[in-house]
């Protein structure tokens, strides 16, 4: 059989580079922006970016000439997150979980190597953490990306790709949760544990953000770990995991 990339089609692959690097950037871009990051001529850019707008996946902002993300790739991203089991039956869980802890919520999943962070219910605390959804970090930096490259069944790999964390990979693994404060940032605490479907699989990862006055070391551990450890054992029989110990709680 043909390996997949010989059926890919050059202007294809380009106009994804082209939606994925604005997608990256966040705010309004250039042209010259676009096209100094993705190696491509500008003409090329803007005619891949013509396309889309008259889709409604780019808007152009009349007054700078720079271009953003439309309503239809946004309409898009909604009818998918819609339609995901994961998501489905992970959100009534976290906002559950929310209500009685009031920090801030993520279901994360893994991207090649990095981390994504792919829904959010936010907490209604004043002083939070600014939304981090579809936002990635490398996945072994965040509490959440150490435990699914801890809980990956292939860890021999991770161990070898990064052989510095072998020890607190195991030890995630074992205990089952990771702890990180500051590694995505100063003054940003976090504790995740892994989200399991039938037969084991590893599937995302839940986790709680916050600043690090209110999540310290001490209170994670004593307050929002077992309710965290709780909330993904729930989850994860939702998605058809039946291993020990996990609690179904009617959500």
């Amino acid at each position: 059989m043909r390996e997949k990339d010989s059926y890919s089609i050059q202007s294809v692959d380009n106009a994804l580079d082209v939606l994925e690097a604005l997608c990256d950037e966040g705010d309004e871009v250039r042209i010259s922006r676009l096209s100094e990051r993705l190696g491509m001529n500008k003409t090329s850019v803007f005619r891949l970016l013509a396309t889309f707008e008259n889709r409604g996946y780019v808007e152009k902002e009349k007054g700078s000439g720079k271009y953003r993300l439309g309503l239809s790739a946004y309409e898009i991203g909604q009818k998918f997150l819609s339609r995901m089991g994961l998501l489905r039956k992970a959100r009534p869980v976290m906002e559950r979980m929310v209500r009685e802890c009031d920090e801030a919520a993520y279901i994360t999943v893994r991207r090649g190597s990095d981390v994504l962070f792919l829904d959010m219910v936010d907490t209604s605390q004043q002083v939070k953490i600014i939304s981090l959804v579809g936002k990635r970090y490398p996945v072994e930096i965040p509490a959440a990306g150490k435990v699914l490259l801890a809980c990956t069944p292939a860890d021999g790999e991770a161990k070898a790709e990064w052989p510095s964390l072998a020890e607190s990979l195991g030890k995630v693994r074992l205990q089952g949760f990771c702890i990180d404060q500051g590694a995505m940032g100063d003054g940003i605490a976090s504790a995740a544990v892994p989200l399991f479907s039938s037969g084991g699989e590893l599937q995302a990862s839940l986790c709680f953000v916050g600043p690090d006055f209110r999540l310290s070391q001490e209170k994670i551990e004593s307050m929002f770990l077992p309710r965290l450890q709780e909330a993904g054992n729930t989850i994860s029989s939702k998605l058809g995991y039946l291993g020990d110990c996990l609690n179904r709680d009617n959500f």
